[in-house]
């Protein structure tokens, strides 16, 4: 029985080589989900099964609310996200990056925030007052990149669009999803643009705690081909928004979703 009849809450974690951890994450999750007042599932994608043993591992946890869902090649976390949005049954449909740089009790706070405000996305962000993040200065410089892009390419008006960590009404996903094309990291820029260009305005954001541990992302190699990448597709998002009118609903013959990917309208 659901503790609350009127919201059910998925929350999808989408997983890439995280054999190491994923135990222990998806432990943590769960016991944090268990705290909040909603009845929920967990969602892990493992994007690649045949990569490494990030599948296997999180089989072998026997949680009742735990799905494991993959596919065997790795496509990339946009791909992950889509294919778990997919599958989701939630009324509210939240999404959480593996490996706990971001604190999972932030998934309490913006839901709360979504009642709050009634909101149709709420956005965890590392600029918000209440934020605590500890993050290193070239990290910084890649995401204030990253808010210009959106501001001023995609008219979208919060400061942090790329923390790992949000949630959605299932009636703007349903909306959404079908259109989407990003496989990788600049899925949340799409989702957020496509979102606001249907008519979905109320997008705000969330404090988050975040703790930056990976290694060797700096402006010089890795971080920036970050930036380019995200560039190139901020672009393209662009390009399809404001030229080809893509995500239109008179173009809905040339949105190129895989029939995998669809959003189970009414199954949630």
């Amino acid at each position: 029985m659901r503790k609350n009849k009127s919201h059910f809450l998925s929350v999808i974690v989408p997983a890439y080589k995280q054999a190491k951890t994923i135990k222990k994450d998806l432990r943590h999750i769960y016991s944090t989900l268990k705290k909040i007042r909603y009845d929920f599932e967990l969602l892990v994608v493992v994007d690649g099964t045949s990569v490494d043993n990030t599948y296997k591992f999180a089989k072998e946890l026997k949680l009742p609310k735990l799905k494991v869902l993959g596919y065997p090649s790795n496509h990339g976390k946009g791909y992950a996200l889509r294919y778990g949005m997919a599958r989701a049954k939630g009324d509210y449909i939240a999404f959480i990056d593996a490996g706990m740089e971001i604190d999972p009790n932030g998934i309490s706070l913006i839901l709360e925030h979504m009642e709050w405000y009634d909101a149709d996305i709420i956005a965890a962000s590392k600029y918000h007052p209440a934020s605590q993040v500890q993050y290193p200065f070239d990290r910084k410089i890649i995401s204030f990149g990253g808010h210009l892009i959106a501001r001023f390419l995609l008219g979208i008006n919060i400061r942090d669009t790329q923390a790992g960590l949000k949630i959605f009404k299932r009636e703007v996903l349903e909306k959404v999803l079908p259109r989407l094309l990003v496989k990788n990291f600049a899925i949340d820029l799409e989702i957020l643009a496509v979102a606001k260009h249907l008519g979905f305005k109320k997008i705000y954001e969330a404090p988050i705690k975040l703790t930056y541990i990976f290694e060797g992302l700096h402006l010089q190699g890795a971080g920036f081909k970050v930036v380019i990448n995200s560039l190139r597709d901020a672009l393209a998002v662009f390009y399809r928004l404001r030229i080809l009118r893509y995500y239109d609903d008179q173009n809905r013959r040339r949105w190129r979703f895989d029939k995998e990917l669809q959003m189970k309208i009414n199954t949630g």
